[in-house]
């Protein structure tokens, strides 16, 4: 979501800090309690919508010709041969368990790709085409070598149900439309991420199985004067991207503080994440204990809540401990530059998911796409098998500039939106709707899954369609009516009184019972109020 947030930085006139987006993490088989391998996606953008893309299966007649389309802009960039077969896709994930997320991290401008094939078009046209993770490391720079890259750099998160790798890529410039790449295997015990930062530094030279990369990716570094010392010393990260605050802070602190969560020692690397001294941040560490999806959907919900970067404690969060902050990023104080902080949770998010892949299951139950529409923090992520067929109603097409109440994207925002205001009040009520129902689908999705094992193929395509049209139905109503309460009880700054099942208490005579005064959570908020104008509202006596 790259090159619509630089349009938009541009306009504003920002300056130092990358407006950039989407976070992904990732888990290994042996790291997570199910032995499923997991990486999963925040798309965040200020303008997309947060839909769930299908593409049927199809075969294609010979000399076939596919439109390649730029997700960001949705401009036509060309188009290339199709093949013959290519395989069905739901979301970021296709009919055989791959899986592939993205985040943006730009790299050297004069790097800028040209041809036809953007970052957005690389993912839904590899996942179309490739079965397996190495196979679509294969497809991807297959992809760019013959057709060239248009977009700038960029790390991807490529799983399948045995393995979970890092690559990282960025082109050559306009007069060269290829592109350099690495691309790392994520060890079976070990967790990683990547969130708008180049992350691989040093990677092994000779071993094909935990490490790919471009034959020319070192030396294009040194004809650029990118490097010059020895290959085993060389760093992709440094050679290609770019170092500054907003690359550490805004970006690598998001994978710390993932890290953070699940590992032991990882103080140390604040120097890194500061003022990048000391030891880079590791590109995956080992956790102290196995994850859960429910654990990586609590990462994707993370405001750096616990940590030095908390965004509900500092004055900016008001008085209502709000973890977000409005864009623009930056902002300008007596002359020094400032910034906000960027969590992984954040309010622009189209869409998220965590993808759990598995190999010892039915091929129609390998992937399972955990996923949620809006701000991952307030969103009910829904159970979607790579089987699916159709998209939910509930999470078909629409546009951000269109209100649609039975659109789970516009009901998520009603709720979110609401909460943004009155955070600490609110998120109480948000949670405790939100918990009730990821509980109950995951019991639903732990039963089906037992069951369909018994199932033949036909019976169960069935069932795993009938149940995400149910909850996506079923979560989207049920945000409504929630969106709706917060409405009423929250109304014009107060709290409304209720009785035991959560009903509004009415006074004997049927109206309405004289509602409570919610105020302000933070005393912060009135001694600022004193700072600025306390001698003119300091409550006098009067004789």
């Amino acid at each position: 979501m790259f090159e619509r947030l630089l349009t938009l930085a541009a306009t504003v006139g920002l300056s130092g800090l990358p407006v950039l987006a989407c976070t992904s993490l990732i888990a290994g088989k042996g790291a997570t309690a199910d032995g499923s391998v997991m990486i999963t996606y925040a798309a965040d953008s200020h303008n997309l919508y947060g839909e769930l893309y299908l593409q049927p299966a199809a075969d294609h007649p010979e000399g076939a010709m596919r439109q390649v389309i730029d997700w960001d802009t949705q401009r036509r960039l060309g188009e290339i041969p199709e093949i013959s077969h290519t395989y069905a896709t739901i979301g970021n994930m296709n009919e055989h368990g791959l899986a592939i997320a993205e985040s943006t991290w730009g790299g050297r401008a004069e790097l800028a790709g040209s041809g036809l094939i953007d970052y957005g078009s690389l993912i839904y046209i590899t996942l179309q085409r490739a079965r397996t993770a190495r196979e679509a490391i294969m497809v991807m720079t297959d992809l760019v070598d013959r057709y060239g890259y248009s977009s700038s750099g960029e790390s991807f998160s490529i799983a399948d149900p045995d393995e979970a790798w890092i690559m990282e890529l960025i082109g050559k410039g306009k007069d060269n439309p290829g592109a350099v790449w690495v691309a790392r295997r994520v060890p079976d015990d070990c967790i990683s991420g990547h969130a708008n930062h180049s992350r691989i530094h040093t990677f092994p030279l000779n071993d094909k199985r935990e490490c790919l990369y471009s034959p020319d990716v070192i030396d294009f570094a040194r004809s650029k004067g990118y490097f010059n010392g020895k290959d085993r010393d060389f760093s992709f990260s440094r050679a290609y991207a770019e170092y500054d605050f907003g690359a550490l802070r805004g970006c690598d602190a998001r994978v710390w503080s993932y890290y953070n969560a699940h590992a032991d020692g990882m103080e140390q690397y604040l120097r890194w994440i500061n003022e990048a001294s000391g030891e880079p941040m590791p590109l995956w560490v080992k956790p102290n204990h196995k994850l859960s999806a429910d654990d990586l959907k609590a990462m994707m919900r993370d405001h750096f809540e616990g940590t030095p970067f908390d965004m509900t404690k500092d004055v900016g969060a008001g008085p209502y401990a709000v973890p977000y902050r409005w864009r623009p990023m930056t902002y300008t104080v007596d002359g020094k530059e400032y910034t906000h902080e960027r969590a992984i949770a954040t309010q622009q998010t189209g869409f998220s998911f965590v993808a759990c892949l598995r190999g010892d299951v039915p091929d129609y139950l390998r992937g399972l796409l955990w996923f949620g529409t809006d701000d991952a923090n307030t969103c009910v992520y829904l159970p979607i098998f790579c089987s699916v067929r159709q998209v939910p109603e509930a999470l078909g097409h629409g546009d951000t500039n269109t209100l649609d109440w039975n659109a789970n994207f516009w009901v998520n925002n009603y709720v979110a939106n609401q909460a943004y205001n009155r955070y600490s009040q609110m998120i109480p009520d948000i949670r405790r709707v939100q918990r009730e129902l990821e509980d109950s689908i995951r019991a639903d999705v732990a039963a089906v899954e037992e069951q369909l094992r018994t199932f033949d193929r036909e019976d169960a395509l069935y069932v795993v369609q009938v149940l995400a049209d149910h909850w996506s139905k079923t979560a989207t109503r049920r945000y409504k009516e929630l969106g709706d309460y917060l409405f009423v009880k929250f109304m014009d700054g107060n709290i409304k009184k209720q009785d035991e099942d959560g009903s509004f208490l009415r006074t004997e005579e049927g109206i309405p019972a004289y509602p409570q005064f919610g105020g302000y959570d933070d005393p912060r908020y009135f001694e600022n109020i004193v700072k600025d104008a306390g001698e003119r509202l300091r409550v006098r006596d009067i004789k």
